[in-house]
């Protein structure tokens, strides 16, 4: 099978209800990165210096030496930029989610303890803060249950949530292999969690943020000024509560780091978006596991059987009829590339349809002459199919009276003598009347025109049918 792993569609055009406690517009969430201590370095055992996310403009890495500027940059996190951060937040009473890279924690007893104190999640940013992109599976594995030990030995108990942010295109389902998370948020796609079905685990993830982030001071484009941090953060939130007010919550989340939103001139943008959102009545400003334990709640996750997933016999079984009596139409559309996107009525009759219109015209043709005359005589013997009968239904055309039914017996003779297929048309969109309408402008359009026309209505009366066994 030829199948796109990625999910482009997510929750669709119409995204759950997140229900936010005490009917809150917009969960914001704040996020502070504890890496200081746990950045490339000799002295850690790396082959250089670290090269990523400070006030050096075009840092490089040092190779075997130690680079003083950087390791005092990042020492300014954790000797001054984070206790300035702790007394605004503390002083805000807003709690944060540290995420925490676990040599580093293990190397600020102090900070720790602040943390704890003031009731903040620390979350696992991973063992060391270093690349992982080139790291084999197997080192990662071991490096994931190597900072889950740590952290847990550090901190008093194992963490419940999980970013490491320089990850591998292995690292999501590492972590949810490990099995212990209640969240991971190595992901930035998306305003609100959703679950991730690895194996037997469903996982859930809550999306992080690479925009509402202080980084953008160390990389281009970004910020230069704290006003320009406050002004992105308040229009984001602005977009954000509107869409709340509008009946549809999203969650905002906001990525700092404590060298750098902790210099005085960067926090002050902070400090002016903490004063502004304060002033609302309807915000909820969470800790992360707790917008996890809020989602598992609320949107439990179910499993599906999904059509992308499916093998070719139960593809078919399922999907085979929603052309008429025309199971090659979906053995054809089960070899295209099928993904997440066409788990929904609208993408699965979009790969139907390609299987379809990319048929021969006797193919096509085929699927016509499939379909039966409307209230002709295989409806009276009650012979249809029971989509096509509850359709039919639906229009009333099966409670026809006798000139009724004379009428349609005569058109659908005249139509398939002159087109050679039968009328078909999507009923649900009608009632007798306009159906009758329509029989009598159609009759006497040019064969080919007329085919057309039947084959966009099979797609219709298709996308129909999906509608009543998919999402």
């Amino acid at each position: 099978m030829k199948r796109y792993i990625r999910n482009m569609r997510g929750y669709g055009p119409n995204p759950p209800a997140a229900n936010w406690p005490n009917g809150s517009k917009v969960a914001v969430q704040f996020v502070l990165n504890y890496e200081e201590g746990g950045e490339n370095c000799v002295l850690h055992g790396d082959a250089g210096s670290e090269a990523f996310l400070s006030d050096i403009a075009g840092a490089s890495a040092w190779p075997d030496q130690r680079h003083w500027n950087m390791e005092s940059i990042y020492e300014y996190g954790a000797r001054a930029g984070f206790w300035r951060l702790h007394r605004l937040f503390t002083g805000a009473d807003i709690p944060v989610t540290i995420y925490g890279v676990a040599t580093a924690l293990a190397r600020s007893p102090e900070q720790v303890a602040a943390m704890k104190a003031a009731d903040w999640e620390i979350a696992s940013h991973g063992l060391k803060w270093v690349e992982h992109k080139d790291m084999p599976e197997d080192e990662e594995r071991a490096s994931i249950a190597e900072a889950v030990r740590l952290h847990t030995e550090v901190v008093g108990e194992r963490p419940r949530g999980w970013y490491t942010g320089r990850c591998s295109q292995n690292t999501v389902r590492l972590v949810a292999e490990e099995g212990g998370f209640d969240y991971i948020s190595d992901t930035y796609d998306d305003d609100l969690p959703y679950w991730l079905e690895v194996a037997d685990r469903d996982q859930l993830i809550i999306p992080y943020t690479l925009e509402a982030n202080d980084m953008r001071f160390a990389t281009a484009p970004g910020y230069i000024t704290g006003e320009q941090f406050f002004t992105y953060l308040k229009d984001a939130f602005d977009v954000l509560y509107e869409e709340g007010v509008s009946g549809a919550p999203k969650m905002m989340s906001i990525g700092l780091h404590c060298r750098l939103i902790g210099r005085p001139g960067k926090l002050a943008g902070l400090k002016k978006f903490i004063e502004y959102i304060q002033g609302f009545s309807d915000v909820w400003t969470p800790r992360r596991v707790e917008i996890a334990t809020h989602w598992a709640q609320t949107h439990p996750h179910a499993r599906i059987e999904r059509p992308s997933q499916m093998q070719l016999d139960r593809f078919v079984d399922l999907y085979g009829g929603i052309f008429e009596h025309s199971p090659w139409v979906a053995e054809k559309a089960h070899g295209l590339e099928l993904g997440p996107a066409h788990d929904s009525a609208i993408g699965l009759h979009n790969a139907l349809c390609r299987a379809f219109r990319t048929a021969s015209q006797e193919e096509r043709l085929g699927v016509l002459t499939a379909h039966p005359d409307l209230a002709g005589k295989l409806a009276a013997a009650g012979r249809l199919t029971s989509e096509s009968t509850s359709e039919q239904a639906s229009a009333g055309l099966d409670l026809l009276t006798d000139e009724e039914r004379s009428a349609f017996t005569q058109l659908n003779s005249d139509y398939v003598a002159k087109h050679g297929f039968p009328f078909i048309i999507a009923v649900r969109d009608h009632d007798k009347s306009s159906i009758m309408a329509a029989f009598e402008r159609r009759k006497g359009q040019d064969t080919g025109v007329e085919f057309d026309e039947a084959c966009k209505q099979v797609e219709r009366i298709a996308a129909f049918r999906l509608a009543d066994l998919l999402p």
